[in-house]
């Protein structure tokens, strides 16, 4: 089992130095992973999600940019994966996020996960001049175009939503066929696209109940298309830090250490291939909550 963490990239405690000494102080505690995400605007009404309205969480405030952050991260690090979870693909253009992703991947000699949704917010279509519709059939058109790319010159794609021209494409990516990538799919729908491309899945702890579903629907969904599930990544972000305090109800991955070192064993059974956690502590209480919890997972095997 892989573990990772998010970078501070928002909220209060974002800054340059606390990113340097996350990026830093992972890699020597042997984390696998770090992790960013994209968060373009934070609308400062009520906003709409589900047909629930509610305002934004004030962490959206202050969010880096997250390819730059992986980039600083980068030249920090030697070894540790990076990874977006998630970027909203039908806000980029597919030519020059898949160049950008190409380009880091490069200069980070071959470390980068493409983490990609499809986003939620109207309120970041609507600044981004995106029509809502490229979600769906749409986001599979983006990844295909992503793939091509990434593939051998002269690059060229026609789909009803984005066409690209015979062309030079470069760099491409350190990593065959580009960087993994791995889709925030909660919908069924979504999840049967996912498994149905051969992508990875990045679902988010809901508790025992919500993963075993999600993680099961996706191995069904991937048999039934000609993929073999244990050969695609199930990356689970938890959206929060390791608690400093045991939580009640036993071993989970959002309860202290020590239970969420006892939850792996489990999430691995599921299906889990890797879980980082995004949590907004102090930097310093949050880097020795992950270096507990590593080296429990060390201990465990």
């Amino acid at each position: 089992m892989k573990l990772g963490m998010a970078l501070p990239t928002a909220g209060a405690h974002a800054s340059a130095d606390a990113i340097s000494r996350v990026t830093e102080e992972a890699e020597r505690i042997g984390l696998d992973s770090l992790w960013s995400f994209e968060r373009q605007l934070s609308p400062v009404g009520e906003v709409s999600m589900g047909g629930n309205t509610f305002r934004m969480p004030e962490i959206y405030n202050t969010v880096y940019s997250p390819l730059e952050a992986l980039a600083f991260a980068a030249a920090r690090t030697s070894q540790i994966r990076l990874g977006t979870s998630v970027m909203v693909a039908p806000l980029h253009n597919p030519v020059a996020l898949g160049r950008s992703l190409a380009t880091l991947d490069k200069l980070s000699g071959g470390r980068i996960v493409a983490g990609l949704g499809q986003g939620w917010l109207d309120e970041e279509f609507e600044a981004a001049g995106v029509d809502k519709s490229r979600q769906g059939a749409g986001f599979g058109e983006f990844i295909e175009a992503l793939r091509a790319v990434w593939g051998p010159d002269p690059v060229s794609y026609e789909g009803a939503h984005y066409k690209i021209a015979p062309s030079q494409i470069n760099p491409k990516p350190v990593q065959a066929g580009g960087p993994p990538i791995v889709v925030g799919a909660s919908s069924p729908s979504s999840i049967r696209r996912t498994a149905r491309m051969g992508l990875g899945l990045n679902p988010i702890w809901f508790g025992w109940d919500a993963i075993e579903s999600t993680v099961r629907a996706f191995h069904e969904a991937a048999r039934d298309t000609g993929h073999d599930p244990s050969v695609l990544p199930v990356v689970m972000r938890v959206n929060a830090n390791p608690a400093a305090k045991p939580a009640e109800g036993g071993a989970a991955p959002d309860g202290s250490p020590e239970q969420a070192a006892e939850a792996l064993s489990r999430l691995e059974q599921i299906g889990v291939t890797e879980v980082f956690w995004q949590g907004d502590a102090e930097v310093d209480e949050q880097l020795e909550l992950m270096s507990r919890l590593v080296e429990l997972s060390r201990q465990r095997g």
